[in-house]
């Protein structure tokens, strides 16, 4: 459909826009009607015309009549849509037309909208009307449109009195200054009761109405009765699917003795846990009964022990707890030569740093990070209920400050070593026996970074050197799997074991590893794998990596099984502990040999 716009200049009316409408879809037979879509046609249809309009409506409108004076204004004309026409009386001014309303012509300022409402009111069942009848005064609604006005002014809702409504047409919105006037709009003469509260749509009985969530299930949670199901009833337990089935008798009977056996081993293994713990109590019993011989012999000279075997074999069992301090200071020694006002000094300018924001971010990121995965079973170290925390957390930032100088950052890992010593002595002494620790070859290269990654690589060598001489078998199956020291020896060397192994092992172990050197690092290794030995024959290299990073998935099902908790050494799920560890380093004495040691350093590490 086509419809052409024609604009008219009538004497006394102004500019009159004609639209006629050509309907594409004609086919020329009839005549050529024009239709026109103006104010002047629309009141001539409407005369014309009435059929529309319902005998209640005609009703209600004698009543409104008969309730109420009306007087005509012929000036601008008003039209309601329930087929009467009427002359507005009142004239108020309106805003100026903005860019968006130029396009309306000003004789349709208001329409009453009463037959809508009207209708929408009948749709009420007839129950209702009985119930709630309506006074006969009421009229409906009347909602005009003044689309001269702003888009948020033009709609009103009329209310009985004419005088409110004549109140708010005759108020518009202030108009802009040098503004022209605003053109003249015409108000209706009905003026029916609305009510105060907004205008709201009655809803549709004939939409369905949205269900509460809890009705339609959506949280509802399945039940599973805690029984066997039906197919697990049937289904055997000891047999394979891809094997003949058993008869129910046979499976019965080896369901029985599997039930017998696994008994047996659970009181097996409880039995050599507390044949274990029996063995390591009476060693700290015979530990601290020998005190005395630590005092008189041990103490004013450290250095016996490398002369005399017995002293010797009384270090390797064990330092007593409060000579700990001061027997690692002595043994780490003081290669670096600095003093008791070290950290203080270290410290200082660290908290310098942190206070002007010059402190790395990322590295205090990775202290807070490292020190969370510190020894998490002793509570000592959490960032909201430890003791230890802050001292661990200031003496971590010291020590950055202490390697700054050398270009070096931190190196995840140091947070278990500061934590260790600050068990064991104060801040002070521990950050001195740290560095000094750390200083030795083995453990600077494991903590120099890309710059001693030459130094790493001699130390592998050396190692898968020692493990083919002392256990052939692991060492060919870790070359069948193409697993190198790369994927489990920095683990173990970084934090001196203490993520992998119980906290009373890895003490044992630091007695003897500042008293022997970088030697006793690598034959604890070895040992370790020994224990691990019967875990290590697996057809797939993925599991075989699994379980060296302990997180073997089987053994980890059988801990929780059995209720053992999981935050101490990843390796106390495969049942490494103090007294297994330490009779693997024991049994080592047949084939290992400090000679072999010193050869393969020297091969491999000249310059040391």
């Amino acid at each position: 459909m086509q419809a052409n716009e024609t604009v008219i200049r009538q004497p006394g009316k102004g500019l009159e826009t004609q639209f006629n409408f050509d309907d594409a879809f004609s086919d020329g037979e009839d005549g050529d009607e024009v239709l026109e879509f103006s104010s002047a046609a629309i009141r001539k249809q409407l005369a014309e015309d009435y059929s529309w309009a319902t005998a209640e409506n005609q009703d209600e409108e004698q009543t409104t009549e008969n309730g109420s004076t009306t007087e005509h204004d012929t000036s601008v004309s008003t039209f309601n849509l329930d087929g009467s026409v009427s002359e507005s009386r009142s004239r108020s001014p309106s805003p100026p037309h903005t860019p968006e309303e130029a396009d309306f012509p000003e004789d349709f300022s208001q329409i009453s909208l009463s037959e809508d409402l009207g209708q929408s009111n009948n749709h009420q069942s007839d129950d209702q009307r009985e119930e709630s009848p309506v006074e006969e005064d009421t009229p409906h609604p009347a909602v005009h449109i003044n689309v001269s006005n702003s888009p948020s002014s033009r709609v009103v809702l009329a209310t009985n009195s004419e005088e409110d409504y004549n109140k708010h047409i005759k108020s518009p919105p202030e108009s802009p200054r040098g503004s022209t006037p605003p053109a003249p709009t015409a108000s209706s003469s009905r003026l029916p009761t609305v009510e105060s509260a907004p205008l709201s749509i009655p809803a549709s009985s004939s939409l369905p109405l949205p269900k509460d969530p809890a009705h339609l299930g959506l949280n509802h949670r399945p039940t599973r009765s805690a029984g066997p199901s039906a197919f697990q009833k049937v289904v055997s337990k000891t047999r394979p699917p891809f094997l003949p089935p058993k008869s129910r008798q046979e499976d019965k009977k080896h369901m029985a003795d599997w039930e017998t056996m696994m008994k047996l081993s659970r009181a097996a293994e409880e039995k050599r846990r507390r044949a274990l713990q029996e063995r390591r109590l009476a060693r700290e019993l015979k530990i601290e009964d020998s005190i005395h011989l630590w005092e008189r012999d041990i103490l004013p000279d450290w250095r016996v022990v490398n002369r005399n075997p017995t002293l010797r074999r009384l270090w390797w069992n064990g330092i007593p707890t409060k000579l700990r301090a001061t027997m690692w200071e002595r043994a780490a020694g003081n290669a670096l030569a600095l003093s008791k006002d070290n950290y203080r000094t270290c410290f200082a300018r660290a908290k310098r740093a942190l206070s002007s924001g010059v402190f790395p971010a990322e590295t205090l990121a990775s202290i807070e990070q490292d020190i969370l995965d510190t020894l998490p079973a002793l509570h000592i170290f959490h960032p909201e209920t430890g003791p230890l925390y802050q001292d661990l957390k200031d003496m971590l930032c010291a020590w950055v400050v202490s390697r700054s100088d050398e270009g070096l950052g931190y190196a995840h890992g140091a947070a278990k070593i500061a934590a260790m010593f600050l068990i064991n002595m104060p801040p002070q002494q521990g950050f001195v026996v740290m560095r000094n620790l750390l200083e030795r070859h083995c453990m600077r290269s494991f903590y120099g970074g890309i710059s001693t990654k030459d130094d790493v690589e001699a130390y592998y060598r050396i190692f898968d050197t020692l493990l083919a001489d002392g256990m052939p078998k692991i060492y060919f199956n870790f070359k069948q799997h193409q697993i190198s020291p790369a994927a489990y020896l920095p683990d173990w060397l970084i934090p001196l074991f203490l993520d992998h192994l119980p906290f009373e092992a890895c003490a044992r172990l630091w007695d003897v590893m500042l008293l022997e050197g970088d030697s006793f690092l690598f034959r604890a290794a070895l040992a370790v794998l020994a224990v691990l030995e019967p875990r290590l024959f697996f057809p797939d290299r993925q599991e075989l990596t699994e379980l060296l990073k302990g997180e073997n998935k089987a053994a980890l099902e059988v801990a929780r099984r059995d209720g053992r908790t999981l935050d101490g050494g990843k390796y106390e799920i495969y049942g490494v502990d103090e007294e297994t560890l330490w009779e693997r380093i024991d049994s080592m004495e047949e084939w290992w040999k400090e000679s072999t040691w010193k050869r393969l350093t020297q091969r491999e590490l000249p310059d040391l």
